[in-house]
C-alpha cells in the first residue's frame, strides 16, 4: 500500500502544478487607445500557460474576452478574442498575435479574415505612484450592488483607507478597513492578512481592487472593481461589450 500512497502523492503534486494560476494586469495601447488587459495564465507540465483573460478599451469601456496558449521558449502568444467569456466553439472576432515575454506584450491584431487592423504593446510595469496624493470619498451601486470607498493619500503613503459593500437581497456585506502598506512594483498596494487592495495608474483613471479578501466578506458578498477620476468620482469598472 506504501507505493499507492506515494503515487497518489505525486498525482497530487502534479495535478496541483498544473492548476497553479498567475494574474498578470497589462498597460498599454491598441491601436493609439488606451487599454487595459487582465490576464490569467495557468501552467501546464510541458511548461506552456493556458491563458484567459479580458481587455477594456479605456476610452469607451469596451470589453473583449480573451483565451489563447502561450509557448514556454519564445512567449509566443495567439489570442483568440471574442464577444463573450465562453469562446469554445464560437467563432472569433479577432485575434492577437505576438510575443509576451519579459513582462511586454507586443504584435498585432488580426480581423477574422485575417486583415492586420492595428499594432498592440503592453506592458506589466504600470506608472510608479509616488508622488499621488487624493483624498476620495465616493459612492457606487447598481441594482444590486451598492459600495462605499473612502481613502486619504499623500504623496504616495496610506492615511487612511475604508471600502464597504452590500450586495442585495439578503444584505450580504464587505468591510474593508485596518490595511497597510506593502511594497508594490508600480502603483500602491495595502494589505491585512491574505486580503491586499492594489492601486493602478491608468492615466485618467486609478483603478482600484481587492484580491484576496473573502475572508472579510459575507458568503455572498464581494467587492467590484473601481475607477477613480481626477475629480475623485467614481464609477463601476463596468465595460460593454458591444
Amino acid at each position: 500500500m506504501k507505493w499507492v500512497a506515494v503515487f497518489f502523492c505525486f498525482f497530487s503534486l502534479q495535478v496541483f502544478s498544473q492548476e497553479q494560476t498567475e494574474t498578470r494586469d497589462l498597460i498599454g495601447q491598441l491601436g493609439g487607445r488606451a487599454t487595459l488587459i487582465n490576464l490569467y495564465a495557468t501552467s501546464q507540465p510541458d511548461g506552456s500557460s493556458r491563458v484567459t483573460g479580458e481587455y477594456i478599451v479605456l476610452p469607451t469601456m469596451q470589453q473583449r474576452f480573451l483565451e489563447a496558449e502561450r509557448s514556454k521558449q519564445l512567449g509566443v502568444t495567439f489570442l483568440k478574442e471574442g464577444n463573450t467569456p465562453i469562446l469554445y466553439g464560437r467563432p472569433a472576432t479577432a485575434t492577437l498575435q505576438g510575443t509576451w515575454s519579459g513582462g511586454v506584450f507586443k504584435g498585432a491584431r488580426y480581423g477574422p479574415g485575417g486583415q492586420q487592423r492595428e499594432r498592440f504593446e503592453f506592458s506589466e510595469s504600470f506608472a510608479p505612484m509616488g508622488g499621488y496624493g487624493a483624498g476620495v470619498r465616493c459612492e457606487t451601486a447598481d441594482a444590486r450592488y451598492s459600495a462605499t470607498l473612502a481613502y486619504a493619500i499623500e504623496n504616495g503613503k496610506l492615511k487612511s483607507f475604508e471600502w464597504r459593500s452590500t450586495v442585495s437581497p439578503g444584505g450580504h456585506p464587505c468591510n474593508l478597513a485596518g490595511l497597510e502598506q506593502r511594497p508594490a512594483n508600480g502603483g500602491l498596494r495595502f494589505a491585512a492578512g491574505r486580503c491586499s487592495v492594489s492601486l493602478r495608474d491608468l492615466g485618467d483613471y486609478v483603478r482600484v481592487a481587492a484580491e484576496g479578501c473573502a475572508g472579510m466578506c459575507s458568503s455572498q458578498g464581494y467587492l467590484e472593481p473601481v475607477l477613480v477620476d481626477r475629480r475623485g468620482n467614481c464609477q463601476l469598472l463596468r465595460p460593454q461589450a458591444r
